[in-house]
């Protein structure tokens, strides 16, 4: 049985239907990637699984359990954590306050407390006194990814963690995964960069339109392939 996984997974805004019968699944220990080009469904899926869109109940499991018609809050009590697209820190907040909010609704002990988020960003302990939205954007990623891991979760949703963000600061970013995969935790990572989703990811899902394209692990799909699943056959 997958840790993580959809069924014909469906998603609205009102009368606009973002996603159509989408499956995917995640093993525990598993790293998977989902790309696409803007406007693919990425980050509904993220929002459907992690609570924040609601969605029929048996369309999202957890360990066989039907959570898809739950609340974010109630999703997070489970174990699943985002790292939202943009970041989201709270502009009142220092560092560590933004850090130690991830602990709130969740309080479960594992390998992941403010020392252990420190030793892998050790930029961050220099700072924890700053307004997090203070720094730059490259460390308020490294936030928003501390905040998610402080409650210790076992399933990370990663939401287009390059995005504006300059080359270098990405690889520091993705230098952090092998920590995080050697913590226990499953991640699924939404990225535009296929480059980078390659590089992390165990299995690679392709969406294009609300809909699963194609999926598969790295090293098997050619870049015909992927190509043609980002962009459409003729693109």
């Amino acid at each position: 049985m997958a840790l993580l996984e959809t069924h014909g997974l469906t998603a609205f805004y009102r009368d606009f239907q973002a996603l159509f019968g989408v499956d995917l699944s995640l093993e525990a220990g598993e790293t998977i990637a989902i790309v696409g080009a803007n406007g693919a469904g990425k980050s509904t899926l993220m929002r459907s699984i992690s609570g924040v869109l609601r969605n029929g109940a048996d369309q999202i499991l957890f360990e066989g359990r039907p959570i898809g018609a739950l609340t974010a809050p109630d999703v997070m009590s489970l174990g699943i954590a985002m790292v939202p697209e943009g970041r989201k820190l709270f502009p009142s907040l220092s560092v560590e306050e933004n850090l130690l909010i991830g602990r709130y609704g969740r309080a479960t002990k594992g390998p992941w407390s403010l020392e252990t988020i420190y030793r892998m960003f050790p930029v961050l302990k220099e700072r924890r006194n700053t307004p997090g939205t203070a720094l730059s954007g490259g460390q308020q990623q490294m936030v928003a990814i501390g905040r998610a891991l402080m409650s210790n979760p076992r399933v990370l949703l990663c939401d287009e963690l390059s995005l504006g963000l300059a080359p270098i600061i990405i690889r520091d970013i993705y230098a952090a995964f092998p920590a995080i995969r050697d913590s226990g935790a499953s991640i699924v990572i939404v990225e535009q960069d296929i480059g980078q989703a390659m590089k992390v990811a165990d299995r690679l899902y392709c969406m294009m339109e609300g809909r699963v394209t194609l999926s598969g692990r790295p090293a098997e799909l050619s870049r015909e392939a992927i190509h043609a699943a980002y962009f459409g056959a003729h693109a």
